[in-house]
């Protein structure tokens, strides 16, 4: 067993420097429950960011194909009255 008792004494300081690094790494996180409604917060604010960002987004596409719809319309008054004074290109 003598082999045996300096791993033993191995893994015992192993498995405190693991609870001290773990006590410390829990110290400069914080409080665990706050951190998980801080990231459930966080969540929710990229979805509602991202659902924003798609609305925003089809808004934009809607808009430039009434500008375009308008640019053609425009165009289309501007022959007729170039037409009317007589002034076809």
């Amino acid at each position: 067993m003598t082999d045996l008792d300096p791993a033993a004494a191995r893994l015992d300081a192993a498995l405190k420097r693991l609870e001290v690094a773990l006590e410390a790494h829990l110290l400069r996180a914080g409080n665990p429950v706050a951190l998980r409604a801080e990231i459930a917060a966080l969540v929710t604010d990229r979805a509602n960011l991202a659902e924003a960002l798609d609305q925003s987004l089809a808004r934009e596409q809607e808009l430039q194909a009434l500008a375009d719809e308008a640019s053609l319309a425009l165009g289309s008054a501007i022959e007729e009255v170039r037409a009317a004074l007589g002034k076809e290109d």
